[in-house]
């Protein structure tokens, strides 16, 4: 983990509200990982923190949405712009752990890291299922992965019409590995609890530090708060507990 400067390579807008920024990087991260990432103008003061949706030949490629100040001044800086970036950081996924038939499940923005897992698990046992609520993107990144590819859109736009969740056999499955809103993947870890199925997740929560200091990211999970950017993103879902 270290802080350091980085050259913007491409900043590109891939959907409504959907950006991938391309970034020189020397340092490879693991799949579920993530970089804070900060402009130098002073547009915003606290870095934002973006999960690593790709990384090859020294380039790290973060796919993000704008949902608020600093991601929508994120998305307006240009070309051989410099920015601070600190990571990678967190804990990924473990790839050793990722054994025997496997179910990957995003929905939304939550898609974003799991292409760097599904590309780095080319040789696994692996199925892609990706949840929209509309606008759908990156889906041709995850069907050059190798592995099979269902998208489900709300409003049945694209692929299956319905919740990604429904279109899943659970029992086909060892494992699964999930990132995506809270109800989602709520919805996901009871299934996989009821069918005894191991399941992780990769948690999206608000931070400022990134490096646990300043405990504005914590989960409760069944062996006391823990924060998701130092404990996780990843979990282990059977430890968590979950939301009504």
């Amino acid at each position: 983990m270290k802080t350091s400067l980085s050259r913007i390579i491409e900043n590109i807008k891939v959907a409504e509200g959907i950006y991938k920024m391309t970034l020189d990087v020397d340092t490879k991260p693991v799949p579920g990982q993530f970089y804070m990432v900060k402009g130098l103008n002073g547009d915003y003061l606290l870095p934002r923190p973006i999960s690593v949706h790709d990384y090859y030949d020294g380039k790290l490629v973060l796919l993000y949405r704008i949902s608020g100040h600093g991601t929508d001044m994120m998305s307006r800086m240009k070309e051989d712009t410099e920015v601070q970036v600190l990571g990678p950081l967190g804990n990924g996924f473990d790839l050793e752990a990722i054994k025997g038939k496997t179910a990957v499940i995003g929905g939304g923005i939550g898609t974003a890291p799991l292409y760097y897992l599904a590309k780095e698990m080319k040789k696994a046992d692996m199925d892609i299922y990706l949840g929209f609520k509309d606008i759908v993107y990156s889906i041709e990144d995850f069907e050059n992965t190798g592995h099979s590819v269902t998208v489900a859109t709300e409003d049945g736009s694209v692929g299956t019409k319905g919740f990604v969740t429904d279109c899943v056999d659970y029992d086909k499955y060892r494992m699964v590995i999930t990132c995506g809103p809270d109800i989602m993947m709520n919805k996901i870890i009871r299934t996989c609890v009821d069918h005894k199925i191991d399941i992780y997740a990769s948690l999206e929560k608000r931070m400022a530090c990134g490096v646990g200091a300043c405990l504005g990211c914590v989960t409760e999970t069944v062996n006391g708060n823990k924060r998701v950017c130092k404990d996780g993103p990843v979990f282990n879902g059977k430890e968590l507990i979950l939301s009504e």
